[in-house]
Order: structure tokens, then C-alpha cells, then sequence
């Protein structure tokens, strides 16, 4: 996975709403969705108040919508010339790669996941409103409002495709449910939409699956939606999270008790912006949900998606020398102040200085982060020639599961000495023809009382190693207060 900022014209952008229904078979599914549509409502709002277009796509509920100006303003689109092969069906895979790695989640028992006697008890109330209790939606939720004049309402994959056709619209956002099913799998759905060309994206946080966490891969259905959305990543077309549009937090659903980690990526030189969500992805969606801020194309100063640090656990910095908006380094200080965890590997030690310089007009340094949040002083470095290694040190539960042997590493051995009290060295670096060791590892007790790891590794070659990734992975355990396993 590769995050790659970008910016649409909100005239050539789309957003479809897929099968937010009122009501649903599974009751945690009809749950869900009303947790979704308040700030699903919100992001549509501002797509459609920026220029952009808004198509709802409730599935099988037309009827309802008979006479809507919304609906008959779909109605009326002159059919595209020429339609794409195809556009009114069902796709059950975009292509032979795609089906042949199948999905990640097993969800042939249809993916519910209701408490079984929650379950009757829904199905009894359905039939007392008279409603099938198999097939009980009749429109879009309420809570998703409908703008007559300006959006559209169509379950029609040729009708979608002519409102995106006549408008010039070449970028499309999907939000709604289920991912696994009628998000990738509709007419007007991920895969038609990247198949037949348009700049596809699924909006991940606003958006759920039908898993049952009983069935393999036997993780919780909140994993299991992770799993879904890195299988569009991988065979389909890429993802956004909501605070792209709207900043603030991305949404996350009330029975998710996983911790929230926001990874602040903005260095050139490590490719972090490539190994990290990898490495969350493989070692870290078990106890934590990940948000990405990486640098705002127009202004490397200002971090996309920084405003999710407001309701974040744990933060993860591999920065190297930004000054930042006075605003967002003021929401990084309040973090720390309250005593929360901060994780940090190789340019992170120098993240928010500048040398000395002083920072540009509108924006704020922090020349004692080092010292005051990792408890290092970083100074410089080794020669980038000179092969570098490391050895696990002392006993600590962030050693748990690595190889006693010293190792090779990536990248120059840095300079970081001495350390401040309530520093433990976890990981000792050496390279060649440097007769003294430099710490490479270790955890920090705040004077704020908060718990911070920072490792000077982190060089892309680094994250190919398990030692790297094992004593990473338990280091951010450890300071967000998890027992730290044994798991690779």
C-alpha cells in the first residue's frame, strides 16, 4: 500500500450512497448503519456543497422515491452513447487475479453476526410492522438527507453511468454497505466503476461489511471489515478515510474496542510512507485502528488528516524537519501534555526542527522535542557506507520474540547520545570502524508521566527484518499499554 495525496475538482467528483437502508435482516447491520449516517450525511454534504454530485442508490426502493425530484431528475438524463458492456449487471470480480485469491473472509453463511435470540426478536418486530423480515428495506435512512435539487436517486447501473457521463464526472466516491457485497459487486459499484475507468475510490471508515466473526478468518467483524478494505486496495482501486474531506476523526463504530493510532508520515528518504501501512496492516489491526496524516500536497508543512489526533490513543511520528502550522503543533503538544503515548522511528528524533532556523511565518518549530518526548539528543550520523548492526540488550517485555543474535540494519547508524533519565535501552546499534555502541531502541518515562518508544531504525531495508518488526510492534504495545505477546 502507497499513500499518494491528490487533489479532484469537485465539478468532475462524485459521491454514490450504496444501500443505506432503513432497515436490514441482520439487526447489528441496521445498528451500524445508523452509526454510519450522521457523518456519512456530513460528507456528502460537503461534496455537494463544494460543486460536486451526490447519487443515492438504495437498492429495490425506487417505488418509494416515485415522484421525488431527485428521483425524476435521474429519470430525465439523456442515456449515455455508448454505454459500457455490462453496466446493468452484477460484476462478482473485476478480473482472474481477483477471483483467484477469493476474499479474505469467509461469508457464506450470508454474514450475520446478531446474538441469535436478538436476531428472532428482530425478525418478530419486522413482521409486526409488516415488513419482510428477510428483505425488510423501503428506503434510504432518514438521517442521510436528499437534496431535490441537486441530487440523484438511482439503483440503475446505465442511469448512474449516464448522470456520470453527462456531467463530465471522472472521479467517483463510494460510501454505504456492504463492502464485500453491494459495494463491489453493484451496477453502479467499486468494480464497474474502476473496470469501465473512473477514478475509484472507497471511502473506508464510512462504510461496513456482512461478517460473521464465528467464520474464518475468526477475527472480530471490525478486523474483518480491514481485511475487506485492504482487499479493494489490492485487487480493486484505492481508499480515502472521511477526514480527507471533512477533517476531524474518522468515524469509527461504537463496539470497535481497538485502540486508535494515528501515524503522522512525512519523510522522503525511509519510503515510510510505503512500509508503514504495510507494517500496520500486518502487525497491528488485531488492537488497533491506524489513521494516516501525511502531508497536504499544496503546503509539505500542513498534515491531511492531522485532526484525527484530537480522539487518538497513541501517536506514531516518522517526520523528518517540518515546521508546522502553529494550529496542528499545538494539537501534537496537547497529545503529549495529556500524558499520551508518542512512538517514533528515525527522522522522527528531529521531526519538528529546523537547525535553529526559524520556522516560516504562521507556523511553530519544537527544537526540544527529542529530548523532551524520546528522551534523546540526536547529533548527526555515521557514514552511510559503513554496514551498521544491532543487538537486543537487557530484559524488557518490548524484546519479547526477538532473536538474542546481533542483527544487520538498514541505513546509517545515528548519533542520539546521552540519554535522558527514564530512558531503557532495548536495541544496542553498532557500525564498522566506530569503536563505541549507540543506543538504536528504547522506551522513555515522560516527565509528563506518558510512555514513549523511539527507535532510530526505520530505514526501508529495516522493515524486512522480523527483529525490526517484532521489537516496532511491541514497543507500540507497550506504550499504548497492551500486553506485548509473542506474536511475530
Amino acid at each position: 500500500m502507497k499513500l499518494v495525496p491528490q487533489r479532484w475538482e469537485a465539478a468532475r467528483t462524485a459521491v454514490i450512497v450504496c444501500d443505506m437502508w432503513d432497515a436490514h435482516h441482520c439487526l447489528n447491520a441496521t445498528r451500524r448503519v445508523g452509526e454510519l449516517a450522521p457523518r456519512l450525511d456530513q460528507f456528502i454534504s460537503q461534496v455537494r456543497d463544494a460543486g460536486g454530485t451526490v447519487i443515492h442508490a438504495p437498492s429495490s426502493c425506487m417505488e418509494f422515491y416515485k415522484g421525488h425530484p431527485a428521483r425524476e431528475r435521474a429519470l430525465a438524463v439523456p442515456v449515455a452513447n455508448p454505454l459500457p458492456e455490462g453496466i446493468g449487471s452484477w460484476l462478482d470480480w473485476i478480473d482472474e487475479a481477483e477471483e483467484a485469491a477469493g476474499y479474505p473472509i469467509d461469508h457464506s453463511d450470508g454474514g450475520e453476526d446478531d446474538d441469535p435470540q436478538e436476531h428472532a426478536a428482530w425478525a418478530k418486530e419486522l413482521e409486526a410492522q409488516g415488513k419482510n423480515p428477510r428483505a425488510p428495506w423501503t428506503r434510504q435512512i432518514g438521517a442521510i438527507k436528499i437534496d431535490g435539487e441537486r441530487d440523484f436517486i438511482t439503483d440503475d447501473g446505465a442511469q448512474n453511468w449516464s448522470i456520470l457521463s453527462n456531467r463530465g464526472i471522472e472521479n467517483v466516491m463510494l460510501v454505504g454497505v456492504h463492502t464485500n457485497m453491494c459495494v463491489l459487486g453493484r451496477p453502479f459499484g467499486l468494480r464497474q466503476m474502476a473496470k469501465n475507468g473512473k477514478n475509484v475510490v472507497l471511502v473506508r471508515d464510512l462504510t461496513d461489511t456482512m461478517y460473521n466473526p464465528a467464520m474464518e478468518p475468526q477475527v472480530s467483524h471490525f478486523e474483518g471489515t480491514d481485511l475487506i478494505v485492504e482487499h479493494v486496495e489490492k485487487f480493486v482501486c484505492p481508499t480515502i478515510s472521511s477526514e480527507q474531506v471533512l477533517g476531524g476523526a474518522a468515524h469509527s463504530f461504537v463496539g470497535d474496542g481497538r485502540k486508535h493510532l494515528v501515524m503522522m508520515i512525512g519523510e522522503k528518504e525511509y519510503k515510510t510512507i510505503e512500509t508503514l501501512p504495510d507494517f500496520a496492516k500486518q502487525q497491528l489491526s488485531e488492537q488497533f485502528r491506524v489513521t494516516f496524516a501525511t502531508p497536504d500536497p499544496d503546503d509539505p508543512n500542513r498534515f491531511l488528516g492531522l485532526g484525527a489526533l484530537e480522539s487518538a490513543d497513541v501517536l506514531l511520528v516518522s517526520v523528518r524537519r517540518r515546521a508546522l502550522p502553529e494550529d496542528q503543533l499545538a494539537l501534537v503538544r496537547k497529545h503529549v501534555a495529556a500524558g499520551k503515548p508518542v512512538v517514533g522511528i528515525r527522522t522522527a528524533s528531529h521531526a519538528f526542527s529546523l537547525r535553529g532556523k526559524p520556522a516560516p511565518e504562521g507556523h511553530a518549530v519544537w527544537e526540544d522535542w527529542d529530548p523532551q518526548v524520546f528522551g534523546g539528543h540526536y547529533s548527526g550520523h555515521h557514514g552511510n557506507q559503513l554496514k551498521t548492526f544491532a543487538k537486543p540488550v537487557g530484559e524488557s517485555p518490548i524484546l519479547s520474540g526477538l532473536d538474542a543474535e546481533e542483527f544487520s540494519t538498514g541505513g546509517s547508524l545515528y548519533e542520539v547520545r546521552p540519554l535522558e533519565k527514564g530512558t531503557t535501552v532495548l536495541l544496542e546499534g553498532r557500525t564498522e570502524g566506530a569503536e563505541d555502541p549507540e543506543p538504536v531502541a528504547w522506551s522513555f518515562i515522560r516527565q509528563d508521566g506518558g510512555r514513549s518508544f523511539y527507535s532510530s531504525l526505520g530505514h526501508v531495508d529495516d522493515f524486512a527484518s522480523p527483529n525490526f518488526t517484532t521489537v516496532l510492534r511491541n514497543g507500540i504495545y507497550w506504550a499504548a499499554g497492551i500486553e506485548v505477546s509473542k506474536k511475530n
